[in-house]
Formats: structure tokens, C-alpha cells, sequence
């Protein structure tokens, strides 16, 4: 399977699961929606939800602690026609597992269980549902493969393991004999997340995991050509092609275009000003690494229109060429 793109908030949405759709990735997923939000009739929370033919095939992602807000969330994710339902239970973030949902609810198998056959019983089989968890909520609590094993048992499709606690955050590597753990405990396909960066890295997750696919997140900010990269790597080693080559980094030239064309995306779903807000991040990652780093700082951190944005892409390419 493609590699596919993992659900970022505040990053991987429509423009961003658009572009990395079209450059190879396997599937998709929406940002992750409260289930809460949805239940109460929060309008922010049914947007997140639009998915565009260009996105697909593309999930709906829910999260929550209250069991009873699941049912109304799915009937309403249900109308955006998804190929599929994800619950997450890995998100490591304060707001979200500090609260209790996210990550938190791997302290609570219990819970966590209740929660799956809420959304699996209201989906009623019409899409598949996955599950997105990490290794343990500390390194007391590694308790990926239990949580796996009930996922299983409720009806999951299939898994995604982030190989790190919620307590570890993003820091330290990647811990894969947790994927691999999981993968060996369960009959349903397993999904390996972290520190997939270029097809080097995706192969050898699979090799050491036996994983049946990667998610790709934080690698991808700034690179949704990465999806198409790694596909190439993965498919020319499957091919028996010795020394397979990662693929030539893009041209500055290709590099601006894309740069450009996803922020007129995010304008054309957002008007040019929450657009061109959110566009200063994406255009840190899109300029990263290049000459004059520190001045393009400081244009981009301040960028309000579209029209500057062109400007910082002209000087990029000056000072390349």
C-alpha cells in the first residue's frame, strides 16, 4: 500500500490532503473533528468535515471521551459519504489529551473499548472503522498490543501505532518493536507511524514492523511530493532494483510552484485571510533549508497577501539561480 497522510490539525486540511493526494499518497483522513463539538452542532466542527473527489479516498477522524456523543458525530460524518471512520486515540497534545480523549483514553482500555463499539454499532457497517492510538500513555504504561487486541475484538478494521508514548511526545526515536508488537498480536492490517521521512526510513519501518503500510505526518509540511518519493522507493525494491536511489530533490522552481499553489488553495477554502495566516507556516516549511533562510524568516512569519507571497517565491528562485 501507497504511504499514506496522517491526520496533522491545523495542518492537513483540504488543501493539504488534496495536494498529497494527487502526488501519491494511499489515503487520506480529515483533521480530527470533536465528537462533543458535533453533537452540540458546532458549524467549525461539521466544515472539518467536507471532503472534495480530490481528497479520496479519504476518512472523517473523531475524537472524545463521552461514549454518547459518538452516534450523533457518525450519523452526521456519515452524510460527507467518507470511505471510512477513524477514532483517535493518540493524540498527545494538552488541549486534547489533557482533557481526557486523544491519547488519554489508552489509560483507560475500558473506556476506550466503549468508545469503539459506540462508533462501530452507529456506523452499522456501512464504512470501515480504524483506530489511531501510541505505544502507552508513559513508559508504565506501554499498553499498545492490549489496546490493539480490544480494538480487534470490537470490530476495527485496522490500526495506526504511533511508536512512541503520549509522554514522549515527538522527541526520542521511534520505538518500532511496539509496532511490531502490535502487528504480530493482531490479524487486522497495522498502519506504522513515526519518523517516516524519505523511503529509506519507510522501507526499513516495514522490515523491521512488518507493517502494512506508513503514515507519513510532520515529514510531509512542506514536501507533499514526499508521498510520490516514497512510493517510488518502496515499489522499486519490491521490483528487486539493487541500490534503488531516493528520487532527486525537487527544483527550486517546482519547489515555489507547489508552494504557491497550495496557499491558493488554502485561500480559495478560507478567504485570502485566514489563508494567508495559516500560509505563513506551510511557506517556513516550503522555504526551509534555503539560502537566506533567516530574511525569508521574517518575510514569511508576516505575510498578509497572496501578492507577497509571490515576492518571497521570485526571491527564493533569485537567490537559487
Amino acid at each position: 500500500m501507497a504511504p499514506v497522510l496522517a491526520p496533522m490539525a491545523g495542518v492537513a486540511d483540504r488543501a493539504m490532503r488534496e495536494l498529497c493526494m494527487e502526488m501519491g499518497a494511499g489515503f487520506c483522513c480529515t483533521e480530527m473533528i470533536s465528537a462533543m463539538g458535533v453533537y452540540c452542532g458546532d458549524r467549525k466542527s461539521a466544515q472539518l468535515m467536507e471532503i472534495n473527489d480530490r481528497e479520496r479516498p479519504c476518512g472523517i477522524q473523531l475524537f472524545g471521551k463521552e461514549p454518547h456523543t459518538f452516534p450523533a458525530a457518525v450519523e452526521a460524518a456519515l452524510r460527507y459519504q467518507p470511505e471510512f471512520i477513524d477514532i483517535n486515540m493518540g493524540c498527545p497534545a494538552h488541549k486534547v489529551a489533557g482533557h481526557g480523549s486523544g491519547a488519554a483514553l489508552m489509560k483507560s482500555p475500558a473506556l476506550a473499548e466503549q468508545i469503539m463499539k459506540e462508533v462501530i454499532s452507529a456506523v452499522a457497517g456501512e464504512v470501515p472503522v480504524s483506530i489511531k492510538i501510541r505505544a502507552g500513555w508513559d513508559d508504565t504504561s506501554r499498553n499498545a498490543v492490549e489496546l490493539a487486541l480490544r480494538c480487534e475484538q470490537a470490530g476495527a478494521a485496522w490500526l495506526t501505532v504511533h511508536g512512541r508514548t503520549r509522554a514522549q511526545m515527538y522527541a526520542p526515536p521511534v520505538d518500532l518493536s511496539i509496532i511490531r508488537d502490535v502487528k504480530l498480536a493482531v490479524g487486522i492490517p497495522v498502519i506504522g507511524n513515526g519518523d517516516v521521512a524519505e523511503g529509506k526510513s519507510a522501507m526499513h519501518m516495514m522490515n523491521e514492523t512488518g507493517c502494512d503500510a506508513v503514515m507519513i505526518g510532520r515529514a510531509a509540511q512542506g514536501r507533499p511530493w514526499l508521498f510520490r518519493e516514497v512510493s517510488e522507493y518502496l515499489q522499486n525494491n519490491e521490483a528487486g532494483i539493487e541500490n534503488a536511489e531516493q528520487a532527486k530533490p525537487l527544483s527550486i522552481e517546482e519547489r515555489m510552484a507547489m508552494m504557491l499553489r497550495h496557499i491558493r488553495l488554502l485561500c480559495e477554502y478560507k478567504g485570502e485571510h485566514i489563508g494567508m495566516r495559516e500560509a505563513r507556516k506551510h511557506a517556513a516549511w516550503y522555504t526551509k533549508g534555503l539560502r537566506g533562510g533567516a530574511a525569508l524568516r521574517q518575510r514569511v512569519v508576516a505575510l498578509q497577501t497572496y501578492e507577497e507571497l509571490e515576492e518571497v517565491a521570485a526571491e527564493c528562485m533569485r537567490m537559487a539561480g
